[in-house]
């Protein structure tokens, strides 16, 4: 296992390498390039830029997250086609320069929503949350407004201005893709990626759909134990894998997220794995704890054992932490209580490699 930290680089965020290297036992970035927009080439010298600044700090730079998927792949226009081939493009640059697994989505519109990006807890710390009757009393508009004026001023992964200023054409433009179109398209999609990721030695993540259940009326495909089944077996390849994600898996508390873990560790398809706690409130309805176990709904130690008895090798990021001690900045991905997640996290792991032993 090696402990990963996300980070948008150095034009996008308040938090610095340096400080990150300051986490004990955080040993890599998990990069992106935010400013390129889905469907463009990510340039090979722009990767070397990042990969030569994340090693100067004494980082490594082995996983990307959003390599994000053009909407005219997930809706099946025929313009698709170059869009794979510049993704395809993009999975052997980022291959050449030493990244070993890409993460990323296939969720219409909208890579994750949370109502409410600024809710307090009891001890003054601010958290996101998520509760459904602000959805159905909002229309997707009122919805991206309210997120733009919660964000602090950041850009949030996924929710780029420009792409979501032409969201009533997105909406159309999805009105003929059920779930079992999307299946489709998501299929064509990796059959023709899967071949050069197995070239290239890269090994694809997908992530859960957040929440793993229709928002607005869009489709989801990764919500739980049966489409993550199904993603394995339609290219049944080690390059087709699973970031999974515990606080996307659990937001459906019918999903078994320890159940999930060790099988599809088991089956060797998650490379990747974003590690956070959520409290359910009432329902589907919760926010987002800090890591600690009893902070939250989730045990922190069974998800960690699950991984570690079942031969989990792969990549581990704190997920999104509170904003505590007087910081500001991207909701969701301060420092410093990520910076405590990981630590956390990583005590638990090395309490289950000493007893195991």
């Amino acid at each position: 296992m090696e402990m990963t930290f996300r980070w948008y680089g150095s034009k996008e965020e308040k938090i610095t390498l340096q400080e990150i290297r300051q986490i004990p036992g955080v040993k890599g970035i998990v990069g992106t390039l935010f400013d390129i927009p889905a469907g463009e080439v990510w340039p090979k010298e722009r990767i070397k830029a990042l990969k030569d600044e994340v090693e100067a700090a004494g980082l490594t730079l082995k996983v990307i997250e959003s390599v994000n998927i053009h909407d005219d792949i997930k809706i099946g226009l025929p313009s698709r086609d170059q869009y794979i081939e510049n993704y395809k493009t993009t999975i052997r640059n980022l291959a050449e320069f030493g990244v070993e697994v890409i993460c990323y989505n296939f969720m219409p519109i909208f890579d994750w929503i949370k109502t409410d990006l600024n809710y307090v807890l009891e001890d003054g710390s601010i958290t996101m949350s998520f509760e459904g009757k602000e959805i159905l009393s909002k229309t997707p508009e009122e919805m991206i407004k309210k997120v733009e004026e919660a964000s602090d001023g950041f850009v949030l992964p996924g929710w780029e201005p420009e792409r979501l200023s032409q969201v009533k054409a997105l909406f159309d433009a999805y009105k003929d893709v059920d779930e079992a179109k999307l299946r489709e398209n998501y299929a064509y999609f990796l059959k023709a990626i899967i071949p050069t990721c197995e070239e290239v030695g890269i090994k694809m993540a997908v992530h859960p759909d957040d929440p793993p259940y229709s928002i607005f009326g869009l489709p989801r495909i990764v919500k739980n134990r049966e489409d993550l089944d199904w993603i394995c077996n339609v290219v049944d390849s080690p390059s087709n894998g699973i970031t999974l994600c515990t606080g996307s898996i659990a937001e459906d508390p019918e999903n078994d997220v320890y159940a999930i873990l060790a099988e599809f560790t088991k089956r060797d398809r998650i490379p990747f794995a974003h590690v956070r706690n959520i409290k359910y409130i009432q329902g589907r309805d919760f926010y987002e704890a800090p890591h600690l176990s009893s902070d939250g709904s989730l045990d922190m130690v069974k998800i960690l054992q699950a991984l570690h008895d079942n031969g989990f090798k792969g990549y581990i990021r704190p997920d999104h932490g509170r904003m505590i001690w007087g910081e500001t900045g991207r909701p969701g991905y301060g420092l410093y209580d990520r910076a405590l997640g990981a630590t956390y996290l990583n005590g638990i792991w090395e309490a289950l490699e000493k007893t195991s032993k």
